[in-house]
């Protein structure tokens, strides 16, 4: 495998081929460089030379147009940029509208579809893209019920026949208890993926040395687990979840465990990329209601990391000042 670069693309990692110039990059990410600026190490890249800048291994890159006011900053994953750093499920609703509903409030782009097969029995059976269309919304077909490397393979295999997506989400669960990643087919089977073409994001263990390996193999994501898949118990292991993002070149994502809008929040605090969920806003008593308070956490998560929080402290400081006490 080609050894790849390593770089800073607008706060988020990002790998390119080397000798890839700034002209190359942008081309990759679709975008028209007459209307970009970049910046590259502090350092206005004119637009005359984009073709004959290569990028090297740390460099830090800005890519900058007009926006209209208020537009949150996006991320990008194999190429492709989402304004929206939450990705929504669409299984356990009560139909189809319901889903398309929450999913409209939660401002989500991309939505995870699990393959099944056709009901031959009822062709009149109604279909999901009747009621959120793939050419508006991002489908990200996942391997939800693998418990091998092989199954998860050939069915993504298939989602990519149907459908022509190359972007997926894999995951290779050990067992039905806890649908815990198992890592040996896991990274098995992104390397065989990978190979095939795909883009893989990947979900695993809250695990560096595993997700490192995700990485090395391929992976444009990574998906550790916050806990067990629709447990809602939020996220356990926040120092490995921020080791795992200190240590990636890669978006990292929360992929299952979150609860409620505070979970959500809470993951996006430690500097995840995003956040998916499907139980968590489908179980609600309200899915609408809680996808519009789950966009919201991602959102407030989001600023905060960005703003930077207080330095926690052992005693109190007032917050008034003490002289010209009474």
């Amino acid at each position: 495998m080609t050894s790849m670069i390593s770089l800073t693309l607008n706060g988020e990692p990002r790998r390119v081929a080397p000798g890839a110039s700034v002209a190359g990059l942008l081309a990759e990410l679709g975008l028209d460089a007459g209307k970009v600026a970049v910046e590259r190490n502090l350092e206005i890249v004119p637009r005359s030379t984009f073709g004959a800048v290569v990028l090297g291994e740390g460099d830090r890159l800005e890519i900058v147009h007009f926006v209209g006011g208020g537009q949150d900053d996006g991320w990008t994953v194999a190429g492709r940029t989402f304004q929206s750093r939450l990705i929504v499920g669409t299984g356990k609703y009560k139909d189809f509208a319901q889903n398309a509903a929450a999913l409209a409030a939660s401002g989500a782009e991309i939505v995870t579809v699990a393959v099944r097969r056709v009901n031959v029995m009822d062709k009149g059976a109604p279909l999901l893209t009747d009621y959120i269309d793939p050419k508006k919304v991002t489908y990200l077909p996942n391997t939800a019920g693998c418990f091998t490397g092989d199954e998860a393979v050939r069915t993504l295999r298939l989602a990519r026949e149907a459908g022509g997506w190359n972007l997926v989400k894999l995951e290779v669960l050990g067992e039905a208890r806890t649908l815990y990643p198992d890592m040996a087919e896991t990274l098995r089977a992104t390397e065989v993926l990978v190979k095939d073409g795909f883009d893989v994001m990947v979900y695993c263990a809250d695990d560096p040395i595993a997700a490192k390996k995700l990485e090395d193999l391929g992976a444009c994501a990574i998906m550790p687990l916050g806990s067990l898949i629709g447990s809602g118990l939020g996220v356990q292991n926040p120092v490995t979840i921020r080791m795992i993002i200190e240590g990636a070149s890669v978006p990292v994502l929360v992929d299952a465990g979150v609860g409620t809008a505070s979970d959500a929040a809470a993951a996006m605090e430690l500097g995840c990329a995003g956040v998916l969920m499907n139980t968590a806003i489908a179980e609600a008593k309200d899915p609408v209601l809680m996808a519009r308070a789950m966009k919201l956490g991602v959102e407030s998560g989001r600023l905060a990391y960005l703003a930077g929080r207080m330095a926690k402290r052992r005693y109190a400081d007032p917050s008034s000042p003490l002289a010209g006490l009474i």
